[in-house]
């Protein structure tokens, strides 16, 4: 956005959904793995009690690291336990034996928390003074019968026949104690998979609606805003959508230095928690562009208490309704909150992008490595349905969204088929919904003809310049 080197990786997992996360984490009703993750000074050990005999031990999240699509954990992660390997086989990370028997009960490995960005998970979060926050899911495991069943399954886990139990993780410090929920405790445990456990002396702020941890080398214009904005973007959003998954998060924000040529931010969302990462010398210093682009970032992750928690996708496939949702949120709560802000460049970008990238599947981008067009295209149709909106019955993004949110707070999942039968109950017109399904399940040679008839339709402004779709 702003043509400034932003990669913004935006994560919507929450306890019960997320890519390559299974569709949920059981309740368990008898034994589990037993974790314990310990650091003491430089090294850090991973211990797995299994708790059945298995071929194969797989990691439910396994995603690959952004822009190169590697696997992050065979490098990072290295078995210690004789006989035991650690490798990818199809869209998983496992442990197996190397004679093929069952892995063994007890299992060590050495790990090197590393900051990768990664495809739409949590990677680790690394302060320059040494502060490690790790995401407590990228410890879970299942069992498997066999490498071969490893090789079947999809990349998105949601909705597949896989039986995953928490793992009760015992986490450790031998310098200190492990921040947890807010709480600093010398052995803390933990029997989800949906938060960070914070290794170090990264300090903690809390004020009355919101709870920071800064990386203390973060410039101090960022950490400004983020305790400035934050609660201002919340109250706002919980005035037009009602209450959000929580009105206290904490942010947990480290800074990767001022790279050159560079703006870049990257973040993620869990119940009650957005951690960030920000690098480059684009965040050294305040000015106004910088600033509305660290404002629109506070803003889509906030965004993600409503969409994302409050009410999640039903299939990874789906994410472009919470992230191109909540793109347009922070876009709209911008404008609201700061009169000075100009949506039309940051609109024009995601007409542009997902005129570009709609040419294949959307819902199919995730296996692409395209996730950008889950944003894009997500905000486009975003914009198509505030239009229809705003005929009916003159109101915006906000309204059209509130019923959805509200009609599935029970349940939490906000499916593709009802946000779609929203749309058409509103506008009257099933066509719209057949034109996204187009740019949803086949992709088109031109996209931009597409996007034009919908904005045609629905009373978005815009014009055609050699084919391609400019907003007005």
């Amino acid at each position: 956005m702003r043509n400034l080197a932003i990669t913004t990786t935006l994560i919507l997992a929450t306890v019960l959904a997320g890519p390559a996360s299974a569709t949920a984490t059981q309740e368990a009703s008898g034994p589990v793995p037993e974790v314990t993750v310990e650091r003491d000074g430089d090294v850090w050990q991973v211990e797995y009690e299994l708790d059945r005999d298995a071929a194969v031990w797989a990691f439910i999240r396994s995603s690959l690291i952004y822009g190169s699509r590697e696997p992050w954990r065979p490098d990072d992660w290295v078995v210690t336990t004789p006989g035991v390997v650690l490798e990818r086989v199809g869209h998983l990370d496992i442990l197996r034996t190397v004679d093929g028997g069952p892995v063994p009960r007890r299992v060590s490995l050495r790990i090197t928390p590393r900051d990768h960005v990664l495809e739409a998970d949590y990677g680790p979060l690394v302060f320059t003074d040494g502060s490690t926050a790790l995401f407590t899911g990228a410890f879970e495991v299942f069992p498997l019968e066999s490498v071969e069943a490893a090789r079947a399954l999809p990349e998105d886990l949601n909705g597949s026949d896989v039986g995953v139990e928490n793992a009760r993780i015992t986490w450790r410090d031998r310098d200190g104690q492990v921040l947890i929920y807010g709480q600093r405790e010398t052995e803390a445990v933990t029997e989800d998979g949906t938060t960070y456990a914070l290794f170090g002396p990264a300090q903690m702020t809390q004020t009355e609606r919101l709870v920071t941890v800064v990386d203390q080398a973060l410039p101090e214009w960022v950490a400004a805003s983020i305790e400035s904005f934050a609660p201002a973007v919340a109250a706002y959003y919980a005035e037009r959508l009602g209450p959000g998954q929580t009105d206290r998060p904490t942010i947990m924000a480290a800074w990767r230095g001022p790279t050159p040529e560079l703006q870049s931010l990257s973040g993620s969302v869990l119940p009650g928690l957005i951690v960030m990462s920000f690098e480059g010398v684009g965040q050294v210093e305040a000015t106004p562009e910088s600033l509305a682009t660290t404002h629109w970032f506070i803003g889509h992750e906030s965004a993600h208490f409503w969409l994302g928690q409050t009410v999640r996708y039903e299939r990874a496939r789906d994410s472009w309704i919470t992230e191109g949702g909540a793109d347009l949120m922070a876009i709209r709560a911008l404008e609201a909150l700061d009169p000075a802000f100009v949506s039309r460049d940051d609109l024009q970008g995601e007409v542009d992008d997902c005129s570009g990238l709609a040419v294949l599947p959307v819902s199919e981008a995730g296996r692409r490595g395209e996730h950008r067009a889950y944003y894009a295209c997500g905000a486009v149709f975003a914009l198509a349905a505030e239009a229809v909106q705003r005929r009916a019955t003159g109101g915006d993004w906000f309204d059209f969204l509130r019923p959805l949110i509200d009609a599935n707070r029970e349940d939490g999942v906000l499916t593709r088929q009802e946000w779609l039968d929203h749309l058409t109950s509103i506008s009257r017109d099933p066509s719209l919904a057949s034109d996204i399904e187009l740019l949803l399940d086949r992709g088109t040679p031109d996209p931009s003809a597409v996007i034009a008839s919908l904005f045609e339709r629905t009373g978005v402004a815009y014009r055609l310049d050699e084919g391609r779709v400019g907003l007005d």
